[in-house]
């Protein structure tokens, strides 16, 4: 049983795998399943250094804070299951947070602002109003409809001779408002011309690989 939890400790973290040497906070650990269910879901397992030494839970309010994290400051709940490992004589704690179709999960940032984190590579990063944007309209169900007028031939001419895009230079060189270039860039991630990469300082927009 314990090569599962080694098998799991040697991918190293991931979008779907953070390790915890404690749980101290649980508004700390709810960014994390907030950023789980949110993005594909994930593991977390407590009582494993970042380094992936396993150094075991030590206190069974561990438990209680991750349900606390789950309940009290993630908003709407986060659902989880757990399962308990015992490895060389220590008890490692593993969180299970399936991807949510209840999204977007709500968790306090570091000033208690409640906010949407996802979950990229092996950090939880801020969503921002795109990501929200698109996951109400992918609940909806509604088609895309799409005009083809200038500030899109901006927008593609752009990427093709740039590469990448900012919402805020998208709205500067186009010359129209924040919430319309939002809706185009929402359109064209519909329609897959192009994706959104979000990354710790700033979210950029690219041409889809197969269109590029």
């Amino acid at each position: 049983m314990g090569s599962y939890i080694k098998d799991l400790i040697l991918q190293g973290e991931h979008q779907r795998l953070d390790f915890k040497f404690e749980i101290s906070d649980s508004k700390k650990i709810a960014r994390s399943l907030a950023a789980f269910a949110n993005t594909d879901g994930g593991r977390l397992l407590v009582g494993v250094k970042d380094n992936g030494t396993i150094a075991g839970v030590r206190s069974e309010e561990e438990y209680y804070m991750v349900e606390a994290a789950a309940g009290m400051y993630c908003r709407p709940e986060v659902r989880f299951s757990t399962k308990e490992w015992r490895i060389e004589g220590k008890l490692v704690l593993e969180i299970i947070v399936e991807k949510s179709s209840k999204k977007p999960h709500y968790a306090p940032d570091k000033d208690g602002q409640w906010k949407v984190f996802v979950r990229v590579a092996d950090q939880n990063l801020l969503g921002n109003k795109i990501l929200q944007m698109l996951w109400k309209h992918q609940k909806s169900g509604k088609g895309v409809e799409i005009r083809y007028r200038e500030q899109e031939e901006i927008l593609l001419h752009y990427l093709q001779e740039n590469g990448a895009i900012t919402l805020s230079a998208f709205s500067k060189i186009a010359g129209i408002p924040r919430f319309l270039a939002e809706k185009i860039l929402l359109n064209f991630i519909l329609l897959d011309i192009i994706t959104m990469d979000i990354t710790e300082k700033q979210t950029y927009f690219r041409m889809s690989e197969h269109r590029a």
